[in-house]
């Protein structure tokens, strides 16, 4: 297993540890949990980076990274709807986009056909990630925890914008 895959399986792992460390609701486990979020979400941009630039790109990888990826933020917005702190709706409009545009990278992969991530995916997994980060964090200071409403409805509405952007860019997947 090369390193890219490594740090694949790492941020696998750490899926439970940041759900355990949420779930426990103190000060500190939240604060523990929005680092091991960060690194977990931070890794990610590693793992590909070094698996472009060093050619380690696989197969594991490429069925492995995206799976990683829906694993932290699908199952951060669970716990975070359990918790109160994720409206339901917005969770169950990311989720089914995630698993909607998996799905479509599949149909559109046993064609043969490659969907590469867009800017819009990009601001798509970074408005994610760094709602999640502040949403983990207990006490923020009050500019910034009343910021975190918008940056909600901002990241369901970017995140369903990049979904039907993916289907536009690629309709002929669905008419083949």
């Amino acid at each position: 297993m090369n390193l890219a895959n490594k740090i694949t399986v790492f941020r696998i792992i750490l899926v439970p540890v940041y759900l355990i460390l949420l779930m426990q609701q103190t000060v500190a486990t939240s604060y523990a949990a929005a680092i091991v979020f960060t690194i977990a979400s931070l890794s990610d941009a590693l793992d590909g980076h070094i698996a472009r630039t060093r050619g380690l790109v696989t197969n594991f990888g490429k069925f492995f990274d995206p799976l990683a990826d829906k694993l932290l933020v699908c199952s951060a917005l669970i716990a975070m709807t359990y918790l109160g702190y994720f409206p339901m709706w917005g969770t169950i409009a990311i989720v089914a986009r995630e698993l909607s545009i998996t799905a479509f990278r599949e149909v559109a992969a046993a064609s043969n056909i490659i969907i590469a991530a867009d800017k819009l995916g990009k601001l798509k997994a970074i408005s994610q990630m760094v709602t999640i980060i502040g949403l983990t964090i207990p006490i923020l200071p009050g500019f910034l925890n009343a910021l975190l409403t918008p940056m909600i409805w901002f990241t369901v509405f970017i995140t369903l914008l990049s979904g039907a952007t993916y289907v536009a860019k690629n309709i002929q997947v669905l008419r083949d």
